[in-house]
C-alpha cells in the first residue's frame, strides 16, 4: 500500500493534463516523497487525452492512467479511481486545476494534527465563475442542506483528504446514482473543514452546463432526502382541504338559488390540480427510477484499459475490468476479470 493516493477524473481535460501531472507530481513529493501514486481517469473523453495519459504513464512510474469504456459521468469516473487506488490516505481532485493542488500538504498536516478521517475543502471565494453560477451553487448547498438528514456542509465541493478506512466505508455504499460529498458526509467518522480561495480553470471549459447541473441537483436531493416525497404529500393534502373549502362553496351558492357560472374559474381549477398531480407523479417517477436502475445490479463503471503501474487494481468492488490491452503483455498486467 502506497502512503498516497490521488485520483482525478477527467473528462476533455487534454489542455489540463500536463500542469496537472507537473502540480501534482511537485505536491506529493514535497508531502511525501516518492511513496504515492497518481491516478488519471479517463472518462470517455473525445478529445487527445487518452493518449497524453498514457505517455505520462509510460513515462513516470507513480502514474496509473485508467481508460473508461466510455462517459461514465463525473461522479461514476471518480468512483472508479477511488474504487482503484491503493493509498494509505487518498485525495480526491479535479482536473481543472480550480483546486490548487499545493494545498495537499496543509491538508495532510491538518488530518494528523486532528485526527480527522476527512479534511474537506470549503470555498472561501471562486474566481472566473459567472454570477449566476456562483448564485445557483450558494442556493444549492443551503436547500440541500435544509431537505436532508444528513448534515452535509456549505460550499464544498468533492475537493478533500479521506483516510482508507473512510474511503473503504465510502466503497461500501454500491448505489448507481452517487453525490459522493454526500455520501461522505454520511459515512461519519472525524471530518473537518479546510478553506481555501478556488481558482481560476486552468484551460478549456466547464464540464457542467446548466442540464448537468440540474440533474446533480435532483440526483443530490434525492438520493439524501425524501422531502420531495413529503412535498407532494402535503401539496395533496393542502388540496384536498381546498377541494372541501370548494365544495361548501358549491353547496352554499346552490341553497342560495343562485346560478353558477364561472367557465374559466374551473378550466383554472382542473389546471391546477392536474399540474399538482402530474408534478407529484414526477417526482415519485424520479424515485422509482432510482430504484429500477438498483434493482439491475449493473456494475458502476467498465475499464477498458489501464496503463502505468497496476498495483492495487485487483482490489475493484463496484466495477468491471475488461481485458486491459495497455497491460496484458506487460508483467503484472491484468487480463478480463469480473469484479467481486
Amino acid at each position: 500500500m502506497t502512503a498516497l493516493s490521488i485520483v482525478v477524473p477527467c473528462f476533455n481535460e487534454e489542455a489540463c493534463l500536463a500542469e496537472l501531472h507537473q502540480r501534482l507530481g511537485g505536491a506529493a513529493r514535497i508531502a511525501v516523497g516518492e511513496d504515492f501514486e497518481l491516478v488519471l481517469v479517463n472518462d470517455g473523453s473525445s478529445d487527445g487525452s487518452w493518449p497524453v495519459m498514457q505517455r505520462l504513464a509510460e513515462a513516470d512510474p507513480n502514474l496509473v492512467a485508467v481508460n473508461l469504456s466510455r462517459n461514465h459521468g463525473h461522479q461514476l469516473a471518480l468512483t472508479a479511481g477511488l474504487d482503484i487506488c491503493g493509498g494509505d490516505k487518498v485525495l480526491i481532485i479535479d482536473a481543472d486545476l480550480q483546486d490548487p493542488p499545493e494545498l495537499l500538504a496543509p491538508m495532510l498536516a491538518a488530518m494528523a494534527a486532528e485526527g480527522a478521517d476527512v479534511v474537506y475543502g470549503v470555498r472561501r471565494s471562486r474566481e472566473g465563475e459567472t454570477a449566476f453560477k456562483r448564485a445557483t451553487a450558494h442556493g444549492f448547498y443551503r436547500m440541500l442542506s435544509r431537505a436532508t438528514e444528513v448534515d452535509i456542509p456549505l460550499d464544498a465541493g468533492d475537493f478533500r483528504l479521506m483516510s482508507r478506512r473512510a474511503l473503504n466505508a465510502l466503497l461500501a455504499m454500491p448505489e448507481q446514482a452517487r453525490f459522493i460529498r454526500g455520501m461522505v458526509a454520511w459515512i461519519g467518522f472525524r471530518q473537518i473543514p479546510f478553506s481555501y480561495d478556488r481558482k481560476e480553470r486552468f484551460a478549456g471549459e466547464t464540464k457542467y452546463p446548466l442540464g448537468k447541473m440540474v440533474r446533480f441537483a435532483l440526483d443530490a436531493l434525492t438520493g439524501f432526502s425524501s422531502a420531495p416525497l413529503k412535498l407532494a404529500s402535503h401539496a395533496g393534502l393542502a388540496l384536498s382541504a381546498g377541494s372541501v373549502v370548494i365544495v361548501l362553496y358549491i353547496l352554499y351558492v346552490w341553497l342560495a338559488g343562485r346560478s353558477i357560472q364561472g367557465w374559466t374559474s374551473l378550466m383554472l381549477v382542473v389546471v391546477v390540480l392536474g399540474a399538482i398531480q402530474m408534478f407529484a407523479l414526477a417526482l415519485m417517477g424520479e424515485y422509482i427510477g432510482r430504484l429500477y436502475n438498483e434493482a439491475k445490479g449493473r456494475p458502476l463503471y467498465i475499464v477498458q484499459d489501464i496503463a502505468g503501474r497496476t498495483a492495487g487494481t485487483g482490489r475493484t468492488r463496484l466495477g468491471y475490468v475488461a481485458e486491459a490491452t495497455a497491460n496484458k503483455d506487460k508483467p503484472g498486467g491484468k487480463g478480463q476479470r469480473p469484479i467481486a
